[in-house]
């Protein structure tokens, strides 16, 4: 039973450590009104394991106080993600829906953050355009390459849990 539970925190440490890091290195695309963040393609982790889900949660958390985002980005955002990734998990029986909770929750919220915590003076309708297409990208395009990539180690990588 606790070999469970080390093994739990530990995946979900390492996948916000490496959500945390693709989100600082590649801070200049990461940010914004028009933004692709490469550490969203990991909101597919939560269809292999659910130590994802935390994990993705504390990542985009300390990557957007790194990144210098106001507070009310680090909660909504982070609570975006943590939407997706529970969307993630939830939908886990069918690998291609994987990606869409994450894109939903973050085409959505990202757009009335930045509108009225950073006053970004475009249409909500359009910046959820601009997310929405980044979002695509990042959990659709990178994060399916990724499931499938991961989909071969299963067994191996993301030991079965109890949630």
């Amino acid at each position: 039973m606790r070999d469970k539970k080390v093994q739990f925190i530990v995946e979900a440490a390492a996948i916000a450590a490496i959500y945390v890091v693709l989100t600082v290195v590649f801070s200049a695309i990461s940010f914004g009104e028009v933004q692709l963040r490469f550490s969203e393609a990991l909101t597919i982790l939560p269809y292999f394991t659910p130590a994802a889900i935390p994990g993705l949660f504390v990542g985009c958390l300390i990557g957007n106080l790194f990144g210098g985002a106001i507070p009310l980005d680090i909660i909504f955002g982070s609570l975006a993600t943590l939407i997706g990734a529970c969307g993630t998990y939830a939908l886990r029986k069918n690998k291609f829906l994987a990606p869409v909770s994450p894109i939903v929750a973050n085409t959505i919220v990202v757009p009335l953050v930045l509108f009225y915590g950073y006053g970004v003076n475009v249409p909500i309708p359009l910046q959820m355009l601009t997310v929405g297409l980044g979002e695509v990208l990042s959990c659709g395009v990178l994060g399916m390459i990724l499931l499938f990539a991961l989909e071969k180690y299963r067994g191996v990588i993301f030991k079965r849990h109890t949630a």
